[in-house]
This record gives structure tokens, C-alpha cells and sequence, in this order.
């Protein structure tokens, strides 16, 4: 924005107006050194071999050259149970998620749980699961429990743990007192004043969360076959070990797929339950 400039009655020297003071000024051009800084030091730690860019383009045409035809014969075979598994652990592990989500959301709202102790702790939990990667969770599971469905679907559970508790808690905050404060006032009990003052209001957030939770679950899935976890990831996982390019490709275009089918059931879940 241009300076403009005005002459008040009296003042010696006209007034020149700026958008920003000195130290906001100093503050942004600091800001813009520091990304800045940031920028070259990743460039810098980042390992790029100049000509493994330079032949790139060759490879991958070489690459898709590989894939097609796509041996789409295979699929009966060795894609659909694998497929089918994979939305089994997304959903399983979504459902299972919001059952042990809520509660962690309800001690982590503040105008719920008045104290502070068991809220910080609450908050810990959900802290703590955001903070693992879904693939990490299956390796521990894997650990546990050998490869498997069940260690992907616990991976995906305890992964959308921080999730559902973050936003159901953060709804529960949001929520209006009005309802609540009439509730209480008539003697309700706790459940009660959950059931009747809060669910109504945070109601279609609580949808919005689990069915967006259940499309990105449907996503992580796919990948966690890769270290073991089931579904069509190990299917991808031996295609790649064999160099099975055709094949490859089949199991990409069926994940590609399923994303698309469950972003359309989602819109439409929406539509009717929202």
C-alpha cells in the first residue's frame, strides 16, 4: 500500500503514514530470513544426484512402459480378497477408534472435566496418538501380534485415537450453554445433560469426524500391507518384490478405485446424514 501524505495546521513537517512500524517492518524481514535460512538448509541436507534427475524422464517412461497392458486378469485372483481386506481394517479400525475416542474427547474438553490433572492427561493421549505415524503403530502391532489384518486395524484405531478425541473434545467445547445450563438447572444428571444438551448440538460434527476419519483411514490402509499389516499393500509389497510391473499397475488403479468409490459414499453419506 503507497504512503500518502498529509499537512496538518500548524505542523512544521507534514506527516507520512506507513502500513507497517519500524519493528513490524524488522519482525517480517527477520520472518522472511528465517524461511529463507530454512529453504537452503533443507536444499543443502537433501541429497539430489544431478544425474539421476537428468534421466528421470527416461526411466519413467521406461517404467510405464513396464505396466501396460495392465494384467487386469489377475484381479480375481489376487486383488479383490485383498481389497475387500483393506476396507475391513479401515472400518473396523474407524469404528473401534470412535469407541475409544470418545471418552479421551470428553475428559479433554474443559467444561466437562474440571479437573485439571485428568483434562492435561486426556490431552496427553490424544497428543501421543496423533504423534505416531499409522505405519509406525503397525510395526509395533506386527511386533505384538505377528502380520496380519489385526495389526493393521489396531494400527489404524490407536492412529485415529488423537484424531476423533481432538475434534469430538473441541465440538464439546464449542457447544452452546444455553441448552446445558437449562438441563442442569432442572436436576438432570450428567448423562442426561450429555445425551439431551451436547449431542444435539455436536451432532453433526461427530458425523462430519468419523465419516472424513473412515475416507482417510481408507487411504492409510492401503499402505500398511507394505510393512505387513494386511490388505492390499502386501499385495503391492510382492508385485514389487517380483517385478511384476503389469501387475503393479492393477493394484494401483484398484487402490485409485476404492479412493474414488468411498470420497462419492462419503458425499453421499453426507448429503443424508448431515
Amino acid at each position: 500500500m503507497n504512503a500518502s501524505t498529509t499537512t496538518l495546521p500548524g505542523a512544521a513537517y507534514p506527516r507520512v503514514w506507513h502500513r507497517y512500524t519500524m519493528g513490524q517492518r524488522l519482525l517480517r524481514f527477520a520472518l522472511y530470513l528465517v524461511v529463507v535460512a530454512a529453504i537452503v538448509q533443507a536444499t543443502r541436507s537433501v541429497e539430489i544426484i544431478p544425474e539421476f534427475l537428468y534421466d528421470a524422464p527416461e526411466q519413467m517412461a521406461d517404467l510405464l512402459g513396464r505396466m501396460w497392458p495392465v494384467d487386469w486378469a489377475f484381479y480375481p485372483e489376487g486383488v479383490h480378497a485383498a481389497l475387500l481386506e483393506t476396507l475391513h481394517i479401515a472400518t473396523l479400525g474407524t469404528i473401534l477408534s470412535v469407541v475409544l475416542a470418545v471418552p479421551v474427547g470428553l475428559l479433554a474438553a474443559n467444561n466437562l472435566t474440571p479437573s485439571k490433572l485428568v483434562n492435561q492427561f486426556a490431552r496427553l493421549i490424544l497428543v501421543s496418538s496423533r504423534s505416531v505415524n499409522s505405519l509406525v503403530w503397525a510395526l509395533l502391532f506386527i511386533a505384538i501380534f505377528g502380520p496380519g489384518a489385526l495389526a493393521g486395524t489396531l494400527a489404524i484405531a490407536f492412529r485415529s485415537i488423537g484424531f476423533v478425541g481432538k475434534l469430538v473434545g473441541e465440538a464439546i467445547e464449542e457447544a452452546q450453554r444455553g441448552p446445558v445450563e437449562a438441563l442442569t438447572a432442572t436436576g438432570a444428571s450428567k448423562s442426561a445433560v450429555l445425551w439431551y444438551g451436547y449431542w444435539p448440538q455436536i451432532r453433526p460434527a461427530f458425523w462430519s469426524i468419523v465419516l472424513l476419519r473412515w475416507d482417510i483411514n481408507v487411504r492409510e490402509s492401503a499402505v500398511l500391507g507394505l510393512v505387513g499389516a494386511g490388505g492390499i499393500g502386501m499385495a503391492l509389497d510382492t508385485a514389487l518384490n517380483l517385478f511384476q510391473w503389469d501387475r503393479v499397475a492393477l493394484v494401483l488403479a484398484a487402490i485409485f478405485a476404492v479412493v474414488i468409490v468411498a470420497e462419492i459414499a462419503i458425499t453421499q453419506a453426507r448429503k443424508h446424514i448431515l
